[in-house]
């Protein structure tokens, strides 16, 4: 398993072949920005290899920072109550705001509020060769709360 841990990011690769320069620039970016906290990268099982072209699919789950946050409210409706709260620092459309203003990144092609989507596609003539191949890298992104949170059964310790 690897696992790293910054000073900003726990980085967790374990699940990941390491395939896609496309995720690579992702992976470097979003450990860039110090409201997230946690990213876990994983190959998503539809990748594939063929003769004349390569799938690449790889999702990356995002456990963004937390800060708190002050409500008050009444107990009972009479008892006036202040209770403190941790909201996300950070939500998918300002991840998705993030990203789009960076060149090397641009904006996703597909989102809504519970991912990202990227798809890039790239022709890859070998030396040699007459013939080359065609590279589609789609990464999707997903928003948890943290990387214990995305394994629940590692998180509890559930017996099998």
């Amino acid at each position: 398993m690897i696992a790293v841990e910054s000073s900003r990011v726990n980085l967790d690769t374990a699940g990941w072949s390491g395939d896609g320069d496309f995720t690579r620039s992702l992976i470097d970016c979003l450990s860039g920005i110090d409201r997230i906290g946690s990213l876990r990268v994983e190959n998503a099982p539809s990748s594939r290899t063929d003769v004349e072209y390569n799938f690449i699919a790889n999702e990356i789950y995002v456990g963004f920072n937390t800060r708190p946050r002050v409500e008050e409210g009444r107990r009972f409706g009479l008892i006036p109550v202040t209770r403190t709260v941790e909201e996300p620092a950070m939500s998918l459309g300002d991840l998705e705001a993030s990203l789009s203003g960076l060149t090397s990144i641009g904006p996703p092609d597909y989102s809504d509020e519970d991912m990202l989507q990227y798809l890039r596609t790239e022709r890859i003539v070998p030396p040699y060769q007459t013939r080359g191949y065609k590279l589609v890298e789609l990464v999707r992104i997903y928003r948890v709360e943290g990387i214990a949170a995305a394994r629940p059964s590692q998180a509890r310790g559930q017996r099998r």
